[in-house]
């Protein structure tokens, strides 16, 4: 890549059409990931980014870590939350439908983290189902993720949820 051009960010996965067009054969009644986008805020950066590679644990904050599922055997952990963003659509456009977070901490030195993979997966599920659970996240990842939330497209954000809004912005 040459030096003058910066890689260009990863956005937000936008809905597609019915995975299963309505046939109710095979896959029928199945969730599709296509309109989920695992967003991560590193709560000491005070700052938010996409990075697709969570859906399945191989993001950059997650590679080369061994989790473990005790947070006290990481103490010096970097935090970050993982919140899974659900894009749907209405009659006026689309709009951020579910927003869950988890937590996550990681210690480079040591090549270890904390997360419970069972909550990251049942937080998944949540944003799937349209929930809005921010509530246990710090004032300031709220707004970080409020933030970037907004500047990725405001549209979305002014047609989202104002339980969405409340939880993040405590308007």
């Amino acid at each position: 890549m040459e030096q003058g051009k910066k890689k260009k960010p990863i956005g937000f996965n936008i809905i597609k059409n019915d995975p299963t067009d309505g046939h109710g054969g095979f896959g029928a009644g199945s969730l599709s990931l296509d309109n989920i986008s695992p967003v991560f805020v590193d709560v000491l950066e005070k700052e938010a980014f996409i990075d697709i590679g969570a859906m399945h644990a191989r993001s950059t904050v997650e590679k080369g870590i061994k989790f473990l599922p005790n947070k006290e055997e990481v103490p010096n952990g970097k935090p970050y939350w993982l919140v899974w963003v659900t894009i749907d659509r209405k009659e006026e456009g689309p709009y951020y439908a579910g927003v869950t977070a988890c937590e996550m901490t990681v210690d480079r030195s040591i090549r270890r983290g904390y997360k419970s993979l069972p909550e990251h997966v049942n937080l998944m599920d949540k944003s799937m189902k349209r929930k809005i659970i921010v509530e246990h996240m710090d004032e300031d990842s709220k707004r970080v993720l409020a933030e970037f939330l907004k500047q990725h497209d405001q549209g979305f954000w002014d047609r989202s949820s104002a339980e969405l809004k409340k939880g993040l912005l405590q308007e």
